[in-house]
């Protein structure tokens, strides 16, 4: 783990070696304050809760009629459910309070192990990407440089995970709410490394021998309207609202031109990144004004990379946002 740099609104990112939680799950600080940003100061806590190795045990199932891999992990219905807010188990650890999943009294941004993973075995991994230690917050809510920390931290754990010998795609998402699901509160998503390539790119390389672009993005683009955010260098420049309204998507992509697709969020430079980070907080900002009176909508937002080992250009990263 090192530091990333670019310009924009966060000039550098600090990944921490990678600590151990007490039952042996890892955990990674992404930070962007002093004093941790320079190294003057190093993560030092440790968890001292005494967990136990989480006894884990996942299939991985075809399903005969659509050919979709499906994970079932039964042992997940024992995962948190709705807790009190002095029980958040992605809240800092603090003083007088129980200990939490963090052993840091705060943090920036947070990626580690899940304790209750869909993937095990060693096959595939499931990781938690906590975007603050705010529990009232929401990533529309960050500011652009906490946004952009988040960003490198789904950058960089792509990377990592896609070295994994089972990985064949990873794909960082956010469910929001309890309409979607969702069984704690606090702002976080997740990052999957499959061991399998999931449907829509498997489908599209089977019919076209390409993983071709979300149709409504082409779409959108060529009757110039649709579009929801353009950025000055054009990477990440479009937030698209397919022909359903409810339905966003936003490309990452490289300069205008003939510059290729990216493949994933850890092909983006740093200024890329840095746009990418408004260009995705305008988007989850208007999705939060969608409909009126709603403060909050429910939403479903995932990172489609690129399988692993898929290098043409063709073969793009783009975000769909489903209200």
């Amino acid at each position: 783990m090192g530091s990333a740099t670019g310009s924009g609104a966060a000039a550098a990112q600090v990944a921490s070696p990678a600590i151990r939680l007490s039952d042996g799950r890892e955990l990674f600080y992404f930070d962007d304050r002093e004093p941790y940003l320079s190294g003057a100061a190093k993560r030092t806590e440790t968890d001292a809760r005494g967990l136990t190795p989480p006894d884990t045990h996942s299939e991985i199932r075809l399903d005969v009629l659509t050919g979709d891999y499906v994970a079932m992990a039964a042992h997940r219905m024992n995962r948190t459910y709705l807790p009190p807010a002095n029980e958040n188990p992605l809240a800092p650890t603090r003083p007088g309070e129980p200990p939490t999943e963090i052993p840091a009294p705060d943090y920036d941004v947070v990626v580690f192990e899940n304790r209750f993973p869909s993937f095990s075995g060693g096959i595939g991994r499931c990781e938690v990407v906590c975007f603050t230690s705010d529990p009232t917050g929401s990533f529309a809510t960050l500011s652009e440089r906490r946004a952009r920390t988040v960003i490198e931290a789904w950058a960089d754990r792509t990377e990592v995970l896609s070295a994994l010998p089972s990985t064949r795609q990873v794909v960082p998402f956010e469910n929001r709410g309890e309409e979607i699901g969702v069984t704690l509160a606090h702002p976080h998503g997740q990052i999957y490394a499959y061991p399998y390539c999931r449907r829509a790119p498997r489908r599209w390389s089977a019919r076209h021998g390409r993983i071709a672009r979300p149709p409504g993005l082409a779409a959108g683009r060529r009757a110039g309207r649709r579009a929801a955010g353009r950025g000055a260098d054009g990477a990440a420049r479009r937030a698209v609202e397919r022909v359903r309204a409810a339905r966003r998507q936003v490309a990452a992509r490289g300069a205008p031109g003939p510059a290729p697709r990216r493949t994933d969020l850890a092909a983006l430079t740093g200024a890329e990144r840095a746009e990418l980070a408004v260009v995705y907080l305008d988007l989850l900002q208007r999705v939060d004004r969608f409909f009126p009176g709603v403060a909050r909508t429910p939403y479903i937002a995932a990172w489609h990379q690129a399988p692993v080992g898929r290098t043409a250009s063709w073969a793009g990263c783009t975000c769909s946002c489903s209200p």
